[in-house]
């Protein structure tokens, strides 16, 4: 098992984050009334958003309910 993240993957791992900001700041929801609607653990979506966890895939989906989106639009990333 790999421990190291390529750039290209923290990128990536950022990029995920930031749409996932603008999505949620779109819905006018703060970073813990997201972590209640979805389930999540307190201070789960800050670290989320900051890049700072390579999030699983449970998550997503939880985040995609929440959020009331499709999965595939969590990778929307926007310039």
């Amino acid at each position: 098992m790999r421990n190291k993240l390529s750039l290209e993957e923290k990128l990536f791992i950022r990029d995920f984050g930031i749409n996932l900001r603008a999505l949620r700041e779109e819905r006018n929801l703060s970073q813990t009334k997201l972590e209640a609607i979805a389930g999540l653990s307190k201070n789960q979506v800050w670290r989320i958003e900051n890049g700072e966890v390579n999030t699983t895939i449970s998550n997503l989906k939880l985040l995609a309910k929440a959020l009331d989106v499709e999965i595939p639009q969590l990778f929307e990333f926007r310039d």
